[in-house]
């Protein structure tokens, strides 16, 4: 069978895709669509389509901070792409590990995370 043959990708050409380290701690949610998800598993490095700009990206092209794929699974309903990587760095393009650093806490978003690296500085 077609490893892309019963994906589920949306009217919009594209798929969700998770990413979480392999610790499971989760990184980030991205999309695809079939050049970003076929572009991944040749290159073994994730790839996402940019619905703002609408370009192939791969992750980490500007910080370095690349994702090395270990796994990939599937959903039951075939519509959801989740990744296993080794992050180099961190993922977050605010500085943090995660794209996940706010709690929802007596009805505020608070930081949990910290800073590991100073935004400015890698995207000038």
């Amino acid at each position: 069978m077609d490893i892309i043959e019963n994906l589920k990708f949306g009217s919009d050409g594209l798929i969700p895709a998770i990413v979480q380290d392999t610790k499971g701690k989760v990184l980030m949610l991205g999309y695809m669509n079939m050049e970003s998800f076929k572009k991944t598993i040749e290159t073994g490095m994730v790839y996402f389509w940019s619905r703002s700009r609408k370009k192939l990206w791969k992750k980490g092209e500007t910080s370095g901070h690349v994702q090395k794929i270990i796994e990939i699974r599937v959903d039951c309903d075939m519509d959801t792409l989740l990744f296993i990587v080794d992050q180099t760095r961190a993922c977050c393009h605010e500085g943090y590990y995660s794209c996940f650093w706010r709690k929802l806490e007596e009805n505020k978003w608070k930081i949990t995370d910290k800073k590991i690296f100073n935004p400015e500085r890698v995207y000038k």
